[in-house]
């Protein structure tokens, strides 16, 4: 896993539900092309067309309440989302995020610092996120050791998958 990730962002607001990440109507779908086409149609239907590939979700407090569905951080890394950055997060979303190999950095009071289109740069060694358009450099929650070690494998199923080959 890149400790050092940069993206250009949108931004979105507080208590975005899963539904509104990933519309229950389209739960159906299993093209991960056709997922990431309806991600965060519920915020705008636009967002996933002109979501920079490689980019980062930004977002207030408690991200990814409601459901516990899967498809939330499913339809976001199939959008092209490097990671997500919130005030805060669902508990469930954040785990699911974390076991599907999508990065949830908690970074308090980042919505109120940051607008669409600009470019952030996550050191996750140093637990910082800059601002490039200001240089504002914003603290931000450091991931546990057996999150990183998830994350590094590219979510749980990877992790597992390789630990039992090993066996």
């Amino acid at each position: 896993m890149e400790t050092k990730l940069t993206g250009k962002i949108i931004v979105v607001g507080d208590n975005i539900d899963t539904d509104q990440i990933y519309p229950g109507a389209y739960l159906a779908l299993t093209d991960p092309t056709e997922i990431g086409s309806h991600c965060m149609e519920g915020v705008d239907a636009g967002i996933a067309q002109g979501f920079p590939q490689g980019g980062f979700v930004v977002a207030g407090r408690n991200f990814g309440c409601g459901s516990s569905r899967e498809h939330a951080p499913i339809a976001l890394l199939a959008m092209g989302a490097k990671a997500v950055l919130a005030d805060s997060f669902a508990r469930i979303f954040y785990r699911n995020a974390v076991n599907l190999g999508l990065l949830p950095i908690v970074c308090r009071g980042i919505a109120q610092k940051v607008q669409a289109g600009m470019t952030l740069s996550l050191d996750l060694d140093a637990g910082t996120v800059t601002v490039a358009e200001t240089g504002e450099v914003l603290p931000c929650d450091q991931l546990g050791e057996q999150q990183r070690m998830i994350l590094e494998a590219g979510g749980i199923k990877p992790l597992m998958r390789e630990k039992y080959r090993k066996q």
